[in-house]
Parts: C-alpha cells; structure tokens; sequence
C-alpha cells in the first residue's frame, strides 16, 4: 500500500489571498514504512516574506528567488503523489493552499477525503491533549533536536514517524521487546536455588505398599 507523507511551508495562513506555498516536501510510505523516495523543493512565491513566516521556516525572499515558481515544478509534484492517500497533519491547511495553485494553473483540485489527517486522528487517541507536531513527537519519544526552524521535508519525516504510532504500527512491538528484556534481566538476576529432595518418606512408601496390597490381579504380575 502506497500512501505519501506530505507537509508545505507557506508565506502566511490565507490561501485564498495572497499567500504562498515556499516549499513542498514530502515521503513515500509503502505499508506505513518511508522509502528513499522522497520529493522536495523550494518555491519561488514571487512576493515578500513575513517577518512572522520567516521565523518560523527561514526561507528569505532573496534565497527563494533563486529557485522555480510553483507552475514549473507542478507536473513533477502531480506525478509524484499520484493517486496515493495523502497523510497531512492539519489536511485542510495544505490542501488549501495546493488546490489554490492548482486553480491558478487550472488544474483539478485535491478532494478534501484523500487527506487523511494526522491531527484528527490524534485528538481522537489523545482527547484533550495537544496535538501539534512537537507535542506528538515529545509524546511518541521522537527527536526534535534538528527542529529550531521549520522545513516540509523535515517536518514530513517526523509525520512519518508519527503516523506510524498513531496507527500502532512501532509501539506495540518496542513495548514487547521492553517487556521481553525486562523478564530477561529479572531472570538472570534471580539467585540460583538447589535443587529439592524428592526421595518418598518410609512413611510414604509404607502407604504406597499398603495401596498396592488392596489392588486385584495389578497388570505389572501377570504372566
């Protein structure tokens, strides 16, 4: 089963105005598990950055310039994602913002029920917990070390990982082999006991005899 893990960096929240996608990364899953196949590029947005955007991603005007506008790299993002579920955290915000580029070329739109939403789902498992992407990460154990700034790709592995937890595929298993190690350890830890005395008291076989004694023809004396 093929799905893909995919994440946009934008020049603000308003898609129907004058806000850009900057770049789009995303992560090819076959049976829930990410591959080398990989898609990611920066977007020309052909306007200025936000001071509040550029904080959170980087992404200058000067550094953007240098790289394609959305309509040339459109075909080769179509071609990668296919017909494939894709798997968004916050679906409606990125599919916002790629069908408005899609209307700008003229091209179909996204239906709403590919997406399948990771924040959904997590408000689901997780009622009344956070459910932004670094809540789950500190939730799942998952290293947010490289995340000062945000980045689609980067952003799009973590979704991987969590995806992953959301739908039970990794933690299942680790929890097993925790349990597995700590039986192990509590095993070799245990002093070794000598072994008991088995041999019947005379009492025992006194009984035993007498038992023997009431039985009628035994199989063991006949001829």
């Amino acid at each position: 089963m093929r799905e893909i893990v995919l994440d946009t960096e934008t020049t603000g929240f308003d898609s129907a105005g004058d806000d850009r996608i900057v770049e789009i990364g995303c992560i090819e899953l076959i049976n829930h598990i990410p591959t080398n196949n990989t898609f990611q590029c920066y977007i020309n947005p052909e306007r200025d950055m936000p001071e509040e955007a550029f904080n959170v991603h980087g992404l200058s005007s000067e550094f953007l310039a240098k790289h394609p506008v959305f309509a040339a790299i459109a075909d080769d993002f179509i071609a990668f994602i296919a017909d494939s579920p894709l798997v968004i955290h916050n679906a409606s915000f990125d599919i916002g913002f790629i069908n408005a580029e899609f209307r700008r070329l003229g091209h179909s739109p996204i239906p709403s029920d590919r997406a399948i939403d990771t924040v959904s789902m997590a408000r689901q498992k997780f009622p009344g917990a956070q459910a932004n992407l670094d809540a789950l990460c500190r939730r799942f154990q998952i290293d947010l070390s490289d995340r000062s700034l945000h980045g689609a790709l980067k952003d799009a592995r973590l979704l991987a990982q969590v995806y992953l937890e959301l739908i039970g595929g990794r933690q299942p298993d680790l929890e097993l082999a925790k349990e597995t190690q700590q039986l192990t350890a509590e095993i070799k830890d245990r002093p070794v006991q000598p072994a008991r005395p088995h041999a019947p008291t005379q009492a025992e076989e006194k009984a035993h005899a007498a038992f023997l004694e009431k039985l009628n023809e035994p199989i063991w004396q006949a001829s």
